[in-house]
C-alpha cells in the first residue's frame, strides 16, 4: 500500500505530528454488480493532529453509500460495515506503520572509536 499525504514531511516533523495525534489510517469502500460485492481498502493516508480523518474518508463513505447496497446479499452487511469505520476515522494503523519506518539508528561515537 502507498501512504499518500505525507510529502515533504521529514521524520522528525511527521514524530512531532504523531505524537501531537497525528495517525496512519485506511478506508474501505464497497462497490457491488447484482451477485458480487467488493470491498477494499483504500492507501493508507496520513491524517495530521487537528485533522478530522472520516473527513478524508467522505469520498470513500459516498462511493459505498452509491454503489455498495445493490449486491444480494453482502451489497448491505459491507456497505454498513464500510460506513461504519469510514465514519469513525478510519482503521488506525499508526503502530504498524512506525514500526515498519523504523530505522535503526546510527552509530554513536563510542562504537565509532571502537570500530577504528
Amino acid at each position: 500500500m502507498k501512504i499518500k499525504n505525507v510529502d515533504g514531511l521529514t521524520a522528525d516533523e511527521l514524530s512531532r505530528e504523531i505524537s501531537n495525534g497525528g495517525k496512519f489510517v485506511f478506508y474501505y469502500y464497497t462497490v457491488s454488480v447484482i451477485f458480487m460485492t467488493f470491498r477494499r481498502p483504500t492507501d493508507i493516508y496520513f491524517v495530521k493532529a487537528g485533522e478530522k480523518a472520516a473527513v478524508k474518508g467522505l469520498p470513500f463513505t459516498i462511493v459505498s453509500l452509491l454503489l455498495g447496497w445493490w449486491g444480494i446479499p453482502w451489497g448491505p452487511i459491507y456497505t454498513i460495515q464500510s460506513l461504519v469505520k469510514n465514519l469513525g476515522g478510519g482503521k488506525d494503523v499508526t503502530e504498524t506503520v512506525m514500526a515498519s519506518l523504523a530505522v535503526k539508528s546510527p552509530l554513536d561515537e563510542t562504537e565509532l572509536a571502537l570500530a577504528n
